[in-house]
């Protein structure tokens, strides 16, 4: 039986970003009828570096040198992008509730940047307060599926990796979980997170 239950944040127990959110951030970088399938490939594809610390700033400039094409206001794009990733999911904040108060040791570990973790904490703070560990990518300097991140996320829970039940909903992060010796499952719903949990716990 698993000492403790890590939870992706992104997808998992927050939302991801929202089709409006996306298309105002499109509007705010400037984005060209045809181009958002440009834009979004660089803004993913530099993220690694901007969930493990890299400043805000040099995140867009980079963004915008991959796209050839300079960004008018970057404070105003920096700040729609972090209010697109602050949306909880009520159906998983309960659960982490119902877990908390049955005595499970919970933990956090997400790829997240550093200028979102104060805005989250101020108004989700809540519930983030019933996790044992909170393990963020950008205060730990490495991001999931880098393997160090879960072995720093288990040992801040006081646990090994093998003691470890971990969601998330990227198959990439659930399979790298898996070579840490962590249990994991692929997150698909809080109905089907609720089943795994009682089915390791039983």
């Amino acid at each position: 039986m698993p000492e403790a239950i890590v939870f992706d944040l992104y997808g998992v127990l927050a939302r991801d970003q929202s089709e409006e959110s996306k298309r105002a951030i499109e509007r705010l970088a400037g984005v060209a009828d045809g181009r958002a399938r440009e834009f979004w490939e660089a803004y993913w594809a530099l993220r690694p570096a901007y969930d493990a610390g890299q400043p805000t700033t040099e995140y867009w400039q980079a963004v915008s040198a991959r796209l050839d094409t300079v960004f008018e206001d970057v404070a105003a794009l920096a700040d729609a992008d972090l209010e697109s990733w602050t949306r909880a999911d009520d159906e998983m904040v309960a659960l982490v509730g119902e877990l908390a108060d049955r005595g499970h040791r919970l933990g956090l570990l997400s790829n997240i940047i550093s200028d979102l973790v104060p805005l989250m904490e101020k108004r989700h703070g809540r519930w983030l307060g019933r996790f044992d560990a909170l393990t963020y990518s950008c205060r730990i300097g490495v991001a999931k599926p880098d393997p160090r991140a879960y072995e720093i996320c288990a040992a801040q829970l006081g646990v090994p990796t093998s003691q470890v039940l971990f969601f998330d909903d990227r198959e990439e992060n659930v399979l790298a979980a898996r070579r840490t010796g962590m249990t994991a499952e692929l997150f698909t719903s809080p109905s089907q997170t609720r089943q795994a949990i009682a089915a390791h716990f039983s």
